[in-house]
């Protein structure tokens, strides 16, 4: 029997006695009989040869067709595993088994290109899961097929020759000098020109400048190792034909060293000599440092300068290994006749060009013990040989300070009460003379300066109204009480006087008012010409003559015309 042949059969069965005389009784009935599967059959394709076609565009990892084997077993008897044979171009390629309609699934395992290879064939094989071994003897339980696939030029952008370029130029290069160029390619068969551009991200980049045809990169700033080593950017290539499909490849550009900086002392050393070293005596070792980068097996050689090379009280000693000793060149130094020594030192490196640079110095005298310990350096030990610690010392000059600020505060206090006391004195403006170094526009011009400073301040707080200025109020007429005969010239100026202290619409007090009041008791009553006669014929002057002795001289000169002689007058 075969299951794929036939699965179920119907079989009619029928029971029968043999006892009595009839020959006995039968029934009957019906069985359903279902075939079970066993794996008997191999998987078969059901053509030899698949033709798939995939763009160049294709995505690594994504599935760019399917085939198909049929097994008419079932269930997991039929299911199939999906392998591609190796050979010719089956590396770029991968299958696997889709569990629900048993196919294979053909997927990219690397990127296509049209113009490196057009096409590619290779071999699946399909085979059973499960096998079952009483059937081995039947046949390889498997099928083989052969796939064909073409690949489709897509329009790409350029090509780089390199996935990037490291260049290197020197600081202080002139502008516009040429370190290196980039090449990209335009592979599709149109074979469209290229042209390049800097992806402009930062200022970085404006150091830099690439010719658009040629792919040249040029300096176009001078450049200095020392502030920047190293550039970093992105160059663009686009096609002509296309302008939107670009690629991008990145640049790096180290900056090389010119030797412009002079080697110096590693530190400013400040070193010391002890007043008992001997002859011969290393007292420091010093270093040197470059700003430049230093280049593999850069040595750096140490010498005394040329003007104390002669009868120096110290020399140098170059070890030959980037480090000196200075060594004391006799004994017997002493604080009291010299306390500081400058020494120059020349430095000189051995990149090209050659730099060197000196540099001083300063070794002071100390006095040590016999170990060489120090135990003093200060100023004081100098001068105070007696033994006056640096305790007592330090206590006088804060003594001294405290005295000083004590002064000083003094003085200061003296000053402002002598302040105090002016300002107290310039309490009443009238009593100075305010200056104003500027011309005003006449009696009448009140907005050229302030003459707020001429008025009595107590009338201010008293009365709080500018008196400087003319009273938006209108003036109430006051009524004057008439001045009586008898009144005292005094009492009148004084009244007046206290009438304009409370008008708040009178004058400042660099004003003059003028009251124009004769007082009374002349014996001559009133003198003033407004009353006279029209000619002087009309009046009579013999009146002059009762006024007295002290009016005699005019009684005579304005009395009758014949009795008055000049010559008589004394």
């Amino acid at each position: 029997m075969d299951r794929e042949v036939k699965e179920q059969y119907q079989v009619l069965i029928q029971a029968k006695d043999m006892g009595g005389q009839l020959g006995g009784l039968a029934g009957t009935t019906t069985v359903n009989i279902t075939l079970t599967d066993v794996n008997d059959n191999p998987p078969r394709f059901p053509k030899s040869i698949f033709h798939l076609k995939v763009p160049e565009s294709s995505l690594v990892g994504s599935a760019i067709g399917r085939i198909r084997a049929v097994d008419p077993d079932s269930g997991q008897n039929a299911e199939i595993e999906y392998t591609i044979v190796p050979g010719d171009g089956g590396n770029l390629f991968d299958i696997s088994t889709d569990e629900n309609t048993q196919e294979g699934i053909i997927k990219l395992k690397k990127p296509l290109d049209f113009e490196t290879k057009k096409a590619y064939t290779f071999k699946v094989e399909a085979s059973n899961v499960h096998l079952d071994h009483r059937f081995h003897s039947v046949g390889p339980f498997k099928d083989t097929a052969t796939v064909k696939i073409n690949v489709l030029d897509v329009d790409e952008p350029p090509v780089f020759s390199k996935p990037f370029y490291t260049m290197e130029v020197y600081e202080d290069t002139p502008v516009g000098t040429i370190i290196g160029a980039v090449t990209a390619q335009d592979l599709d068969i149109g074979n469209s020109a290229v042209r390049y551009f800097i992806d402009w991200k930062n200022d970085v980049d404006n150091y830099f400048t690439i010719d658009g045809m040629e792919g040249t990169i040029a300096t176009n700033e001078l450049l200095d190792r020392e502030s920047t080593a190293q550039y970093n950017f992105s160059i663009l290539a686009s096609k002509v034909s296309n302008p939107l499909l670009t690629s991008k490849v990145n640049i790096i550009i180290n900056v090389l060293d010119v030797n412009e900086f002079p080697p110096e002392i590693a530190v400013p050393y400040e070193s010391y000599v002890c007043e008992n070293a001997r002859p011969g005596q290393v007292i420091q070792l010093v270093g040197a440092a470059d700003k430049d980068l230093s280049p593999a097996g850069q040595r750096f050689s140490f010498r005394l300068s040329p003007e104390v090379s002669t009868k120096p009280n110290f020399t140098v000693h170059d070890y030959r290994n980037n480090t000196a000793g200075i060594v004391a060149r006799r004994s017997g130094y002493s604080r009291r006749q010299q306390e500081l020594y400058f020494l120059p030192i020349v430095i000189e490196d051995s990149s090209y060009p050659i730099q060197s640079s000196t540099n001083t110095m300063t070794i002071r005298v100390c006095r040590c013990d016999s170990d060489g310990t120090i135990l003093s350096c200060n100023v004081e030990a100098i001068f105070l040989p007696v033994g006056l610690s640096t305790g007592a010392l330090i206590a006088i000059l804060l003594c001294i300070v405290i005295l000083l600020v004590i002064v000083v505060l003094y003085v200061a206090l003296r000053r402002q009460k002598k302040k105090d006391t002016l300002m107290t004195s310039k309490e009443d403006i009238r009593d100075n003379v305010i200056h104003y170094d500027d011309e005003g526009g006449g009696e009448e011009d009140t907005q050229a300066f302030d003459i707020g400073a001429l008025r009595n301040p107590k009338a201010i707080e008293e009365n709080k109204i500018r008196r400087d200025i003319k009273p938006d109020t209108l003036r109430l007429t006051r009524s004057r009480p008439p001045a009586e005969d008898n009144t005292n010239i005094r009492d009148f100026i004084n009244q007046r006087l206290r009438e304009n202290d409370g008008d708040p619409s009178a004058p400042p007090y660099d004003s003059l008012a003028t009251y124009a009041y004769e007082g009374n008791g002349s014996v001559a009553e009133s003198l003033s010409s407004i009353d006279s006669l029209a000619t002087e014929a009309d009046q009579d002057y013999d009146y002059l003559s009762d006024w007295g002795p002290r009016f005699k001289v005019l009684a005579d000169m304005f009395g009758e015309e014949e009795s008055y002689n000049p010559d008589k007058v004394t």
